[in-house]
């Protein structure tokens, strides 16, 4: 593979190739057909396919759903997709009591194949209602997938595992992960559920790194290098279904966990992968740490947004203190700032 693409040309790439390929796959949401393009995610669908198979939505969330599980009942794959993730609750109702349990309360005769693109993450003072991460709400419904992917050979691959899929899966793409860069073949291909992605061997510490975390985990590695330790960055890329053998596999190895999420760390995805993993691992006694967003609504300030999520930084000195039982002599250098997100959209 020498062909660099970023995650959102990744993406779009993906859906032009399953839309050529499968006439009733078609993209509905808020922006998706502007010169901006649903952060350059969904380029060329409407002069490739026109405004009858790529179009915009009104701001009804909760309508729109239901016709997105509606056409998908009917034969047709929809992408749905949500400029936030916060608008999602508007339309948990269809997710979770229709969509997820369709095939189950039909005895299998119903399927939605439905895929709902929701974004999330860190951006330039949107605050509380425009920032948080609620993966873990769909990871907790049985009938819903979840992929989390952040590079972007996953992107695409998660994307055309998604619409191929008889259930409904839901992507959740942080706006940070969008420009990030990497190898992706030109053919179709699909990426699996439950199967997680070793980003950096070592053999210190497992650092379980969700979405954009990933990147940021890698940065920290890159820190807690200089300081003589080696981590090693696991990507779950697949939330529900979860690789807990995967992970579990790592955690054995090296003795120590720390998961890390774009989201608060009660009742969320953090919770579930340790208790998942240790009880797979089959030694409960290992030391771990979980890092998530603070735990109170996002700040619309930069300098407190900046204490809100996970840094390299404090993922390095976290991970160190668990390594070395203390972090006092560890100080992590502010190399590696994070990559800032240019709004509006």
């Amino acid at each position: 593979m020498t062909r660099v693409l970023t995650c959102a040309e990744a993406l779009a790439e993906g859906a032009v190739q399953e839309m050529e390929r499968d006439p009733t796959v078609f993209v509905m949401g808020i922006g998706v057909d502007d010169f901006k393009a649903f952060y350059g995610t969904t380029k060329t669908l409407v002069e490739r396919f026109g405004p009858e198979r790529c179009f915009d939505t009104p701001l009804s969330e909760d309508a729109m759903t239901g016709f997105a599980i509606g056409a998908a009942m009917a034969g047709w794959r929809p992408i749905h997709c949500h400029i936030r993730m916060d608008f999602l609750l508007l339309g948990m109702n269809q997710l979770v009591n229709i969509a997820a349990k369709a095939r189950y309360m039909y005895g299998g005769q119903v399927s939605v194949p439905l895929v709902i693109r929701s974004v999330i993450g860190r951006s330039w003072g949107q605050g509380a209602q425009h920032s948080q991460g609620l993966h873990s709400l769909f990871m907790h419904v049985p009938g819903l997938k979840v992929f989390a992917p952040s590079t972007p050979f996953d992107a695409k691959g998660c994307l055309i595992s998604a619409i191929r899929d008889p259930d409904p899966v839901l992507i959740i793409e942080h706006r940070m992960v969008h420009p990030q860069r990497g190898h992706v073949p030109d053919e179709p291909y699909t990426v699996p559920f439950a199967r997680s992605r070793v980003l950096r061997p070592g053999p210190d510490v497992t650092i379980v790194a969700v979405s954009y975390m990933a990147v940021e985990a890698m940065r920290a590695a890159a820190l807690l290098e200089e300081a003589g330790v080696s981590a090693e960055v696991v990507d779950p890329v697949s939330l529900a279904p979860l690789d807990v053998e995967g992970i579990a596999a790592s955690v054995r190895k090296t003795g120590r966990l720390l998961v890390v999420d774009t989201d608060w760390t009660m009742c969320g995805a953090t919770a579930e992968i340790v208790t998942a993993v240790l009880e797979n691992a089959g030694e409960t006694r290992v030391p771990f740490r979980r890092m998530g967003f603070a735990p109170v609504p996002c700040p619309t300030t930069k300098n407190l947004e900046n204490l809100y999520y996970p840094s390299p930084k404090t993922i390095a000195e976290t991970a160190y203190e668990l390594v070395k039982g203390h972090k006092r002599d560890f100080i992590a250098s502010p190399a590696a700032e994070i990559v800032e997100f240019k709004g509006p959209f």
